[in-house]
């Protein structure tokens, strides 16, 4: 089980000074490159909520990500508009969704990045911080009032504290989110509970129930299929149900997990809670409940399974709803109604499990020899960090794209589209202006999260937000040395116990050899492993606090 250490419920404005010094007592502070030289197009007196404008045209390639629902355009408003409120021209270099992680690196690597590189999901930073190709930005933020502002008025300074590694510094500027944000859960043919005269699960218990009861109606069919099983097998639904038990699976599968019990990491894929995991989603899998080509088949085929009526559960969340289930479903099964639940609970209880951090934005090296740096950095933290960026990303030009009441909601021009909110409308607000861009649109208030979601969206959300808070782990960051070994053991203990996870799940390989298996992760380095956890964990603690 995994809980807030005393570290962390103490750390409060200690560990924001931490995030600006980022040095332990014995040692000496790290200093950041003196920039008063490149100062060029900065503002003078740039502050919190500021508008930033350069003081002259100035241009910035950043790297981006190419989004196949709204493909780039050079004509976007959201570029036009962009450089006319701060006289900064941003340079696309594009590069496809599905080759975005393979490119990056291979940019980046090489030196030939641009200096802005968003869309970056810790702890994929970690790969450029031994070589230097990247700035350990934590020495720059004061250069960014308006992520300073958030990170103290939002007590942040824990959450970044995960981000940081074993010099102390963060090498990331991460998203920031004002709560813990759910919004991956399953979706259930309410018509068909209706129908049977079953309630909506509350629990994974109360799923299984209501499969079965979806089975015993329909024993022709598998009453789940699931999406998102590649390249993850269970990327989602394993990821739910280990939360459920207290560990991680599936998209958020990490090596190390930690134990309030011994105050150490323990080694998630053998964790008894991981077995616990394994053994309810086999239950559903060995009584025909759940379709086991949910671990392997592409999207389209678990669409088109759940959108026919084969199915009555799947992997979601608020957009699928919208974009590829309901047209199509109330096409093809017209008496058809769906639901997105409230994520199922299980032995830990009611928590929503999550992070306040977004995906982020490394800057290159090669920044610091430019004579703009400051005004990038003054640029960056407008854009992604102040009110007024977040809503210029979010939801584009007021009077254009939308408008907002006297109450201060927002509401779409009529003529525009974006989520269901005006089907049918000729345009588009992400395909159309650029807006809602996942490169630059994330994190922000509550209010403006929720400011694009449907009502039932917001009950899904209010229901989440009752629930606590998962504590945060605290942070174990390797040396350049441990990084290099622990990356030796990771892709071979990764990739066997997503094997053998998938064989456990589909009765290929009986659980009476639980114990066998974790005797073969033993032999693939799982205890040197852990063993290097907690001695970075330790000495991170000793250093920091």
């Amino acid at each position: 089980m995994r809980d807030i250490s005393r570290r962390q419920a103490i750390i409060g404005l200690g560990a924001f000074t931490l995030v600006l010094a980022g040095c332990g007592e014995d040692e000496a502070p790290k200093k950041a490159a003196d920039v008063s030289g490149n100062r060029a197009a900065a503002m003078a007196n740039y502050g919190v909520n500021q508008q930033f404008k350069a003081t002259e045209p100035i241009s910035f390639d950043v790297l981006y990500n190419n989004h196949s629902f709204y493909p780039n355009k050079n004509d976007w408003l959201l570029w036009q508009e962009l450089t006319k409120r701060t006289n900064v021209t941003l340079k696309p270099v594009e590069v496809p969704l599905s080759d975005y992680e393979k490119k990056r690196g291979l940019l980046v690597g090489s030196g030939q990045a641009p200096l802005i590189i968003p869309k970056t999901y810790h702890p994929q930073e970690e790969a450029f911080v031994a070589s230097g190709a990247i700035l350990p930005v934590s020495d720059y933020f004061d250069l960014m009032p308006n992520l300073k502002d958030k990170i103290a008025k939002w007590n942040m300074a824990p959450d970044l504290d995960t981000l940081r590694q074993a010099d102390g510094r963060i090498y990331l500027l991460p998203g920031l989110h004002e709560e813990v944000w759910v919004d991956y859960t399953l979706a259930v043919r309410t018509d068909i509970l209706e129908k049977l005269k079953l309630e909506v699960p509350k629990t994974w218990d109360d799923l299984y129930t209501v499969l079965k009861a979806m089975k015993a109606e329909y024993p022709d069919l598998y009453p789940m299929t699931d999406r998102w099983g590649v390249p993850t097998p269970g990327g989602n639904l394993l990821k739910l149900v280990a939360q459920a038990y207290g560990t991680k699976g599936g998209w958020e599968y990490q090596h190390a997990t930690f134990d309030t019990a011994s105050g150490k990491f323990v080694y998630t894929g053998a964790m008894p809670q991981y077995k616990q995991m394994i053994e309810y989603l086999a239950k559903l899998v060995k009584e025909k409940l759940l379709d086991p080509e949910s671990f392997t088949q592409q999207d389209e085929q678990a669409k088109q399974k759940f959108n026919s009526g084969k199915s009555f559960v799947i992997s979601a969340n608020a957009q699928t709803i919208i974009n590829d289930h309901r047209p199509t479903l109330t096409k093809l099964v017209p008496e058809a109604k769906m639901a997105k639940i409230p994520v199922p609970m299980g032995p830990v209880g009611e928590y929503k499990i999550g992070t306040r951090l977004e995906n982020g934005v490394m800057i290159s090296k090669k920044a610091l020899e430019n004579k703009n740096f400051v005004a990038m950095m003054q640029f960056v933290d407008w854009l992604w960090y102040s009110d007024q960026g977040q809503e210029f990303a979010k939801w584009g030009v007021e009077g254009v794209t939308y408008t907002k009441d006297g109450s201060g909601a927002y509401q779409l021009a009529k003529d525009v589209d974006f989520v269901g909110l005006n089907a049918g409308a000729p345009k588009h607000l992400q395909k159309d202006f650029g807006f809602s861009n996942g490169v630059f649109a994330y994190g922000g208030t509550t209010a403006l999260l929720n400011s694009t979601f449907s009502a039932e969206e917001l009950e899904f959300q209010k229901v989440m937000n009752a629930r606590k808070a998962w504590p945060i782990e605290p942070p174990h960051p390797f040396n350049e040395e441990e990084r290099e070994q622990a990356t030796l053991w990771e892709t071979p203990l990764k990739d066997y116990v997503t094997q053998q996870t998938l064989k456990f799940i589909l009765g290929e390989r009986d659980l009476g050899e639980w114990d066998a298996y974790v005797k073969e992760l033993e032999g693939k380095n799982m205890t040197s492993y852990v063993n290097l956890v907690n001695t970075a964990y330790d000495r991170f603690k000793k250093e920091h606090g």
